[in-house]
């Protein structure tokens, strides 16, 4: 028995479909969700979010958001969303690279903080980019 999964940014549906388990990074940890999950709502950090369907897994990169979990539908609301296969990993790289140089190189704690996050986010990126990699090598 599936659960309606449905994600959506600020610009976009994401996903509206039908799937058997959702895995996120939250601020407790990660979470693994399957039908009939008890309630919950969480605070969803940058990381990976695995949503599988049968024997197909999809990988998305996730900047962080909210997600509500209830018996039969999980809604993700997210700041951003990049489906693996949709991630160029060359732009990610270059974005890590930004990144370091703006820490290195920050002054006041909100700098260091911003580049931070901007470094979080793009290893999340590379890191779900190689995973797509790794699977279309098989």
């Amino acid at each position: 028995m599936p659960m309606h999964l449905e994600i959506v940014t600020a610009e976009r549906v994401v996903l509206s479909d039908e799937v058997d388990q959702v895995n996120a990074s939250t601020a407790d940890g990660r979470v693994g969700i399957l039908p009939r999950h008890e309630a919950l709502l969480t605070v969803l950090v940058p990381g990976e979010l695995a949503i599988i369907k049968g024997d197909e897994r999809t990988e998305y990169a996730i900047s962080g958001g909210f997600m509500e979990v209830l018996s039969s539908r999980v809604t993700i609301l997210a700041d951003t969303v990049e489906r693996s296969d949709e991630i160029d990993e060359t732009r990610a790289e270059q974005s890590r690279q930004r990144a370091e140089e703006r820490k290195r190189f920050a002054q006041t704690e909100r700098e260091i903080a911003l580049a931070e996050a901007e470094l979080t986010l793009s290893l999340v990126r590379l890191r779900v980019a190689q995973l797509n990699r790794n699977r279309r090598q098989r």
